[in-house]
């Protein structure tokens, strides 16, 4: 076990002290210098005669060695070194020999505990092999349940694979819990990032959606604005002047309210921060901000978030800040002028969302302003967004416009044209003809992969920002940034063009990246995994990017289960409208609702047929939504489109 114990292996080994514990044996490790977790014990264990451990790496390594071909596999026993000092590891040999047809288990225990006592006490316990299968079988178990709250079985075995269980696990594990991934792994939440996460989790863990969005509110400050990122426990993070993050929690509370029905979570009562402000000229402060005394519910936080996301620039479009969902567009307001077109397109979104939150609360007044302050954006975009052929990104200090088709560099923008159609705000003509421009400059088909912006960012002034540190054709430097492709498909699937949906869908799913030797070398990625991003210029044209920790495959579940196979949940509703591709004559989802399952198959029916049917336990419905009972006894659904609706 390779120990890093805090963020960096460089720049944490050597402060890990490594022992073998005189009670258990097992090899303890810890990391004075880290400040959060300085009394916590790491320990790594296994029961075995003849064994042997070292806490050195390059024992382990050999001198000379490689980890494909380690010295250690030439040694009889371990040296049994632990202390300071050494490249640090955890490592145990046990030798044995195996006859034809025999088998040993041997349970290897890697663990944690929050002191010397408690990691010891967890040793003992997993000495025995019944403790450590047990707590396997409660791993199976918590996956089969979490994993089968939708279970999809359509023609497309690639969808399947990810619907069923990856993108569930990757939210999980690698976005809500390790916050971690190979390409980064700081373990802090990201305000916003979170978020987007969590409301992927309205079929499968909303318990754990509600507790993003009361630990969210918990790191906003009284002014309105919140910690862009923090790290736990203490909470040290960075305070910035973005503009987009604490407009998330509204948008999520809406959509938690609206699937759950469970409005109680509104009157949750959550204390601020308080810390020193990021002053006018500053980007960002990394600070540990402490509790105020004082709280209000989440309702008025959520308030609080969208009246300072109120703030207008000179275009009547709201300030960029030091950067919107792109953080990389951090110089486009630097002097506190710039605008975002695509912010405009977000901002309008929660407010048509909230207002009607506040209206079922009762607060008219607040849902009013909503509304009016949404139609007030509407205009504006109108007439300050629109480029002649599709929506501007935003507009710098100085007035001058960005994803314009005047400019040499990011002519033309993704997530403007996208959130035109997923906002509702952009013009039904305008909208539809903003992302046929996005199709004809930014999906490549040739290539298999859909750029965030072209072209990318190199020279041309003024200066963006931090994305031109990337090198052209990279990230979110023109490259496949994927959460933008998926907005993308989502939006084509929105204006009821299921071909293009299906299409740009097919091309951003990891499985076809690589069903083929070839494409796989290409990739060089997992292909069970959404990677955040695909480079888009030679000689890496095609190769994935930052797999795993990517809020991507939050994203890509909720296109998969919304925008492409109709599964809307609203309280004890499922709305049916799925956008069935050419080729499929039907469709089955298996749905858990609560401990009752429910079986769907949606048929096409043959071209005589003008009328869309949904029957329910042999019962025909009037509309295309079920009613969901938590009876305990399994229902069965039957939806029949025709083929006129489909394509």
């Amino acid at each position: 076990m390779e120990l890093v114990l805090g963020e960096l292996r460089s720049k944490s080994a050597m402060h890990v002290i490594t022992e073998v514990d005189g009670e258990t044996g097992a090899i303890f490790a810890r990391n004075r210098y880290n400040r959060e977790f300085s009394e916590r014990i790491v320990f790594h264990n296994a029961v075995g005669k003849g064994r042997t451990v070292t806490g050195d790496r390059t024992e382990f390594i050999g001198r000379n060695g490689t980890l494909e071909h380690p010295d250690v596999l030439l040694r009889r026993q371990l040296s049994g070194i632990t202390g300071a000092a050494l490249d640090p590891c955890a490592a145990i040999q046990i030798p044995f020999e195996l006859a034809d047809g025999q088998s040993r288990e041997i349970v290897f225990t890697l663990g944690a505990g929050s002191s010397q006592e408690e990691a010891g006490s967890l040793v003992r316990r997993f000495n025995v092999s019944g403790a450590a299968h047990e707590a396997l079988e409660n791993v199976w178990r918590y996956w089969r349940q979490t994993v089968d709250a939708v279970q999809v079985e359509t023609p497309d075995n690639s969808l399947n694979v990810l619907a069923n269980g990856w993108l569930m696990y990757q939210v999980l594990s690698s976005r809500m819990w390790g916050r971690s991934g190979y390409y980064q792994s700081g373990g802090a939440f990201g305000f916003r990032d979170q978020l987007q996460d969590a409301m992927s989790l309205v079929h499968a863990e909303p318990g754990l959606f509600r507790k993003q969005l009361l630990l969210c509110a918990s790191r906003q400050f009284m002014e309105g604005d919140v910690q862009h990122w923090w790290h736990p426990p203490e909470g040290r993070g960075s305070r910035t002047h973005c503009s987009d993050d604490y407009l998330w929690l509204p948008l999520a509370v809406c959509r938690y309210v609206t699937c759950t029905g469970d409005r109680g979570v509104l009157d949750e009562k959550i204390p601020f921060l308080q810390g020193r402000t990021v002053s006018p000229d500053e980007e960002s402060c990394y600070d540990l901000p402490e509790r105020s005394g004082q709280e209000a519910s989440l309702y008025d936080h959520c308030i609080l978030a969208i009246q300072n996301g109120m703030r207008r620039g000179v275009h009547g479009l709201p300030l960029i800040g030091s950067g919107d969902w792109n953080d990389g567009m951090n110089r486009v307001g630097e002097k506190g002028k710039g605008e975002s077109v695509w912010l405009a397109f977000f901002l309008y979104d929660v407010l048509i969302k909230f207002s009607g939150l506040a209206f079922l609360r009762g607060d008219q007044a607040f849902s009013e302003r909503c509304i009016n302050e949404a139609e007030k954006l509407r205009k504006k975009i109108d007439t300050e967004g629109w480029d002649g052929k599709w929506y501007r990104r935003a507009y710098f200090d100085d007035g001058s416009p960005l994803g314009s088709a005047d400019n040499s560099e990011c002519r033309i923008d993704s997530i403007a044209q996208s959130w035109s159609v997923l906002s509702g705000a952009g013009d039904m003509k305008r909208s539809r003809m903003a992302m046929d421009s996005l199709d004809e400059h930014l999906v490549r088909r040739e290539k298999g992969l859909i750029q965030l912006l072209d072209p990318p960012f190199d020279k041309a002034k003024p200066n963006p920002g931090y994305i031109r540190g990337y090198v052209p054709g990279v990230r979110e430097n023109g490259g496949q940034y994927t959460h933008a492709a998926i907005w993308a498909a989502m939006a084509f699937a929105r204006m009821g063009d299921a071909p293009r949906a299906w299409e740009l869908f097919t091309m951003i799913n990891p499985v076809n990246h690589s069903n083929s030797p070839e494409k796989a070398g290409v990739y060089k990625v997992e292909p069970y995994v959404m990677a955040a991003d695909v480079y888009s210029i030679p000689p890496h044209t095609g190769r994935g990017g930052w797999t795993w920790y990517t809020g991507s495959a939050g994203w890509m579940y909720r296109l998969i289960m919304e925008s492409l196979l109709g599964l809307s949940l609203e309280t004890d509703q499922l709305h049916l409208s799925p956008c069935i591709p050419a080729g499929w004559n039907d469709f089955k989802v298996n749905y858990r609702y609560r401990e009752t399952m429910y079986h769907i198959i949606v048929k096409r029916l043959s071209s005589g047929n003008t009328e869309t049917t949904v029957n329910f336990d042999g019962t025909e419905l009037s509309g295309m939504t079920v009613t969901l009972t938590d009876d305990h006894v399994e229902h069965q659904i039957e939806m029949k489109i025709p083929v006129s609706k489909q394509t």
